[in-house]
C-alpha cells in the first residue's frame, strides 16, 4: 500500500465532489451557482465519466449512442447544438461534457488521475477524503462529500455451474465487434447493451445467439418521424392509460416479439426499463440472430440451456448489468437495504447517517435525462445554502430525511430486480425534488 501523506490539505471549507461525469459536473456547477466552494476528484484524465471511452473505468463501446434523444437528455442550461445527432455517439457526448465544463469554468476545480480510496466523517467534524495520485496517497479535509461516481462501472457477473473452454467477458470489457469476428457468440441478457452488442456482432461473428430469461418491450427510437421520447411531453397520463396506449402503439410499430422467440413479458410496459432497440428484431427477422432460453450451465465447448438444448460457442458475452459501487464508503453510512438492492436514501440522495454526505446519480428512470440529475445537485446546493441562510427550512428537510420515504413510483409497479431497486418515475421524482428546492428558498 502506498504511504499516506499525513499532511492535511487546506480544503476544510470545501465540499468534495467524487466523479466528473454528468452527475459530478452537475454537482460542481450547482455548488458554484450557490457560492459554495468545492474540489473534485476524478480517476480519468478529464471530464466525461463513462462517456470517455479511454477512461480507466469506462464501460462504453465503439458503437455506443444515447438511447434517449438529446432533447430529453441534455442539461437545460446547456442545450446540445442543432448539428448534434438526435441520438449522439459517445464521442459527441464527451465533447458536450467537456464544452459544459469549459463554459462554466469547472475543469480546473477537478484533480484528475486521482482515485478516492476512502471517505469518512472526521471526529472533529467534516470529512476526511483519502486519495491516490501517481502512486502517492494523501488525506484531505472537507466539509462534506457529494458522491457522483456513477452506477455503471462495477460489473454484475453471475456464477454459472460448469466450465467453459472459450472466452467469457462482461460487456464492461467489450469495446469493438472486431473482437468477435468469425466466432460463435452467445450473449447472455437482452438489455440495451446486450441488444446493441448483438446488432454489432451480426456483421462480424460466425453466429450470434441471445439468451434471455424473461420477456421485453422493444421501443423504436423514432415514431411518426420524431424521436419517440419527445412525444407526449405534456401532462403525464395515468399509468394504466399510458401503459394501454403505448402497448397498442408498440404492437403497431414493432409487432409481437414473441414471434421471434422472446418470452411473453409477465409485467406491463414501463414496469422494467424498456429496450430502445428495434434493430435486434430486424436481425431476428432476417435470421442473423437466434433467441435462446436461460443458461443452465457452461459445458466445455458450449452452453446447456434450461430447455434441455445445447449449442457450441467460442465466446460468451455477459450483458448482465452492474452493481451500485461505493467502495470508498463504509456501507453503514448508506444504510443498504440488503444484498442485491440499493442504499436507503431520501429521494435517492440524503442519508440519515450523516448530514454532509450526499449521493448523486443513483436514479434510473425512463426519460429523466441529465436534467433530472442536475436537479438533484441543485437540491443539495439549496440545502447547504439554507443551512446558512434559512436554517428552519433546512431542519424541516432533515426531518423528512429521517422520516418515511415518499412514493416515487408514479403508480407503476416496478419489477423486484436489483437495477429497479433505485428506479423512479421521472414525473413523480422531479416533482418531489423541485418541491424540496422551492421549500428551501
Amino acid at each position: 500500500m502506498p504511504p499516506v501523506d499525513a499532511r492535511n490539505s487546506t480544503d476544510r471549507g470545501t465540499y468534495a465532489v467524487i466523479g466528473a461525469g454528468p452527475s459530478g459536473l452537475a454537482a460542481a456547477r450547482n455548488l458554484q451557482r450557490a457560492g459554495i466552494p468545492w474540489t473534485g476528484y476524478e480517476l480519468a484524465s478529464g471530464v466525461g465519466g463513462l462517456w470517455d471511452i479511454d477512461g480507466p473505468r469506462s464501460t462504453v463501446y465503439e458503437s455506443a449512442h444515447l438511447i434517449s434523444s438529446k432533447r430529453t437528455t441534455e442539461f437545460a442550461e446547456h442545450p446540445m447544438g442543432d448539428d448534434v445527432a438526435d441520438y449522439p455517439s459517445h464521442r459527441e457526448l464527451l465533447a458536450y461534457f467537456r464544452d459544459f465544463a469549459a463554459r462554466f469554468d469547472l475543469t480546473a476545480g477537478f484533480r484528475f488521475e486521482t482515485a478516492v480510496v476512502a471517505a469518512a466523517p472526521h471526529p472533529d467534524g467534516g470529512w476526511t477524503v483519502t486519495v491516490e495520485h501517481a502512486g502517492q496517497r494523501s488525506e484531505h479535509r472537507h466539509a462534506g462529500v457529494l458522491v457522483a461516481n456513477g452506477t455503471l462501472s462495477e460489473p454484475s457477473v453471475p456464477a454459472f455451474a460448469g466450465e467453459f473452454d472459450g472466452e467469457v467477458l462482461h460487456t464492461s470489457a467489450y469495446k469493438s465487434p472486431t473482437a468477435l469476428a468469425g466466432k460463435r457468440v452467445l450473449i447472455v441478457g437482452a438489455g440495451n447493451s446486450g441488444c446493441d452488442i448483438a446488432v454489432d456482432a451480426v456483421h462480424h461473428a460466425a453466429s450470434v445467439d441471445l439468451s434471455v430469461r424473461r420477456g421485453y418491450y422493444f421501443v423504436p427510437k423514432y415514431l411518426f418521424g420524431k424521436p419517440a421520447d419527445t412525444l407526449n411531453q405534456g401532462k403525464p397520463l395515468p399509468p394504466r392509460i399510458k401503459q394501454a396506449v403505448d402497448t397498442r402503439v408498440l404492437r403497431m410499430f414493432t409487432g409481437d416479439p414473441t414471434r421471434f422467440g422472446f418470452p411473453k413479458p409477465h409485467y406491463r410496459i414501463y414496469e422494467s426499463h424498456p429496450i430502445v432497440n428495434t434493430l435486434v428484431l430486424h436481425h431476428l427477422g432476417h435470421g442473423d440472430l437466434r433467441v435462446r432460453p436461460d443458461v443452465e450451465r457452461l459445458d466445455g465447448d458450449g452452453v446447456a440451456f434450461r430447455d434441455g438444448t445445447r449449442s457450441p460457442y467460442d465466446v460468451v458475452v455477459l450483458a448482465t448489468g452492474y452493481h451500485l459501487h461505493y467502495p470508498f464508503l463504509d456501507p453503514s453510512l448508506l444504510r443498504w437495504r440488503g444484498r442485491g438492492s440499493a442504499p436507503d436514501l431520501y429521494l435517492n440522495i440524503f442519508t440519515q447517517a450523516d448530514p454532509d454526505l450526499f449521493v448523486l446519480g443513483m436514479i434510473e428512470a425512463s426519460g429523466i435525462g441529465w436534467q433530472g440529475r442536475y436537479e438533484q445537485a441543485e437540491l443539495v446546493a439549496s440545502y447547504l445554502r439554507a443551512r446558512r441562510d434559512n436554517p428552519a427550512a433546512a431542519r424541516a428537510l432533515e426531518q423528512r430525511v429521517a422520516g418515511p420515504r415518499p412514493d416515487l413510483s408514479g403508480g407503476y409497479h416496478y419489477l423486484g430486480l436489483e437495477r429497479m431497486s433505485y428506479y423512479v418515475n421521472k414525473d413523480a421524482y422531479r416533482s418531489a425534488v423541485r418541491a424540496e428546492i422551492e421549500g428551501l428558498a
